[in-house]
């Protein structure tokens, strides 16, 4: 949990693998996390742009200068950075079943609604479980996880918006302790108009769960690419 895997630096950025577990921010019961641990490894710290949920794994990107957090600030904000998820979900009978689409529907945050929209694709499925493959067109808190909850899809070992009889199942039967969320693609322009374009592969523990419940694993693989 100490350790940070890096899955791409140059001098306008780090992007970081997180693991599962680890808070993005410090806070109550937080000491350990990845804005504490970037404090301790590097001088200057470099600058968080995003955030992922302590449970969900993957792409995190942190700017190195104050020029760049800006610059990405504004690419995020342009709905110009391209992020993708892989969930591995239970498949209710009420679940929604087109192997393509997306979910458009506002999601309330301190009391608003908010619009929010999240891009799907079914990669496989068997034995009344998903795998997919997700887009966020929005960026509301937990977007991913209340969009597929509310759509027959909960994610599995969710503790806030899952199937908690089966998480307690799978956790006994299968070992399956962890959320099986994973940010695996983040890209988005650099300051010199070049793409930077990174993917992270499954963790250990995700593709276990795959196998132990007979989904055909997709590995994807690291991917660092820059392009005109």
């Amino acid at each position: 949990m100490n350790k940070i895997e890096i899955l791409y630096e140059d001098d306008e950025c780090l992007v970081i693998n997180k693991a599962a577990g680890l808070p993005v921010q410090g806070g109550k019961g937080a000491a350990v996390n990845l804005d504490a641990l970037l404090a301790a490894s590097w001088k200057p710290r470099p600058l968080l742009t995003h955030r992922l949920d302590k449970d969900t794994s993957g792409v995190i990107l942190t700017a190195k200068t104050p020029a760049a957090a800006a610059h990405f600030s504004r690419e995020f904000a342009g709905k110009r950075v391209k992020k993708q998820y892989l969930a591995l979900c239970r498949q209710h009978k009420n679940a929604i079943n087109d192997r393509e689409g997306s979910i458009h529907s506002s999601l309330e945050r301190k009391g608003v609604l908010k619009d929010a929209l999240t891009r799907y694709r079914l990669l496989e499925s068997a034995g009344g479980f998903a795998f997919f493959r997700l887009e966020p067109g929005t960026g509301r808190m937990h977007q991913i996880r209340r969009h597929l909850s509310q759509n027959g899809l909960p994610v599995i070992g969710d503790d806030k918006y899952g199937d908690f009889a089966l998480n307690r199942r799978l956790r006994g039967e299968a070992g399956i302790k962890k959320m099986l969320l994973h940010a695996s693609r983040l890209a988005l322009p650099l300051q010199s108009g070049h793409i930077l374009d990174i993917s992270a592969p499954l963790p250990d523990y995700f593709l276990e769960a795959l196998a132990a419940l007979q989904i055909p694993a997709f590995t994807g693989g690291v991917q660092t690419e820059k392009g005109d």
